[in-house]
């Protein structure tokens, strides 16, 4: 069906996705913490996740040092990242979407837009959920709204396992109060930023001159900015299949690499397993990006353009090798990362869509 607009937009996602297939899986696990990430052992270099509401109560959330975890809840229950059985779930989890014979927006793991135009929305996300509880045995929430940008922030509101709904005639009342980091899109660093500039609140950032948010983030984000303070976004739901932009690969090192023969073995690894991801889509690669994160915890990007679309290894290699000659070779590293980013499908006809959130 490709893209249509849609009287309302329903935001559907999955309640502690990971955790919640975990525990699918070990039913002697519900209600305890649960915390999923990296190889499940606390004492490594990892990041939660995931974790259950349970373990949510006492502070653990999504990026924190699994060691940081295991000090908030040391009764809790760590697991490792099972990518297969996640991929696997997700597929039914839209499948069960799919079913109901709405148009499905696929965002990620875990989440997807729905479009319709009945008169009781509510009723149909009840239906959603109900759906994908049978399929799956899976929770959702769902946010109601008369676009995306109000349907994905109504989802909060929502969680655990609920309804909400986000309309214009709502917004402010809802919306006003609270801090723009709230909004979809906006993150700690744009909302300290906005904090220097004397706005601490949506409703403040919705009477700012729009002109001086075009000084400080340029004219596309400052304008965007602007229009998300409003609750303003598309109402156009599209089931075009996701095509990746590129592939990622990244390690953190349980032992810091302190010379630049280790980096260039790590580096060199990295490019293999990026490049055969690619090569399994059959398209070259345009450009690439060299992550490094030094002890303790400093994090650096370099990304380069290639001079034209390649396939070979050697050359895409040998750039990421260029890249990070230009690194802090002084410092010791305990994360390296690479991404390759290629040609998109149908010479430009193929969208590229990024998924909201896609866990790791």
């Amino acid at each position: 069906m490709a893209g249509h607009a849609f009287r309302w937009v329903l935001h559907v996602d999955l309640d502690q996705f990971l955790a919640a297939v975990e525990i699918l899986r070990r039913p002697e696990l519900a209600g305890r913490p649960v915390i999923v990430g990296g190889r499940g052992d606390p004492t490594e270099r990892a990041v939660v996740s995931t974790a259950s509401y349970e373990a949510r109560k006492f502070g653990v959330g999504s990026g924190m040092a699994l060691r940081i975890a295991a000090r908030k809840v040391p009764d809790a229950v760590f697991l490792p990242v099972d990518h297969d059985a996640y991929i696997e779930a997700s597929e039914h989890v839209m499948e069960a979407l799919r079913s109901l014979g709405m148009v499905v927006e696929v965002l990620g793991w875990d989440e997807a837009f729905i479009g319709t135009d009945a008169e009781d929305p509510e009723a149909v996300a009840r239906r959603v959920q109900q759906a994908v509880l049978d399929a799956t045995g899976l929770h959702s929430s769902v946010g109601v709204g008369d676009n995306k940008i109000r349907a994905k922030v109504a989802t909060g509101f929502g969680k655990p396992a609920g309804v909400y709904r986000l309309t214009a005639d709502n917004w402010f009342d809802v919306m006003g109060p609270r801090p723009p980091i709230d909004l979809w899109g906006i993150g700690s660093k744009i909302s300290r930023r906005l904090a220097g500039l004397g706005i601490n609140t949506v409703e403040q950032l919705a009477a700012a001159d729009v002109g001086s948010l075009v000084s400080e983030f340029g004219p596309r984000m400052g304008t965007w900015y602007c229009d998300l303070s409003h609750g303003r976004g598309s109402v156009v739901v599209d089931d075009t299949p996701w095509v990746a932009r590129g592939h990622s690969r990244e390690t953190t090192y349980q032992q810091n690499l302190g010379t630049p023969a280790q980096v260039e073995a790590a580096l060199r690894e990295l490019v293999a397993q990026v490049h055969a991801d690619t090569v399994a889509e059959d398209r070259p690669i345009v450009r690439i990006t060299v992550k490094v994160r030094y002890a303790p915890f400093f994090t650096q990007s370099r990304s380069k353009k290639l001079g034209a679309p390649t396939r070979s290894l050697e050359e895409v290699t040998a750039a990421v090798l260029e890249l990070a000659s230009g690194l802090d070779q002084g410092r010791e590293v305990r994360l390296l990362g690479v991404r390759a980013e290629m040609v998109m499908p149908g010479d430009g006809d193929a969208r590229e869509r990024t998924p909201v959130r896609g866990p790791v």
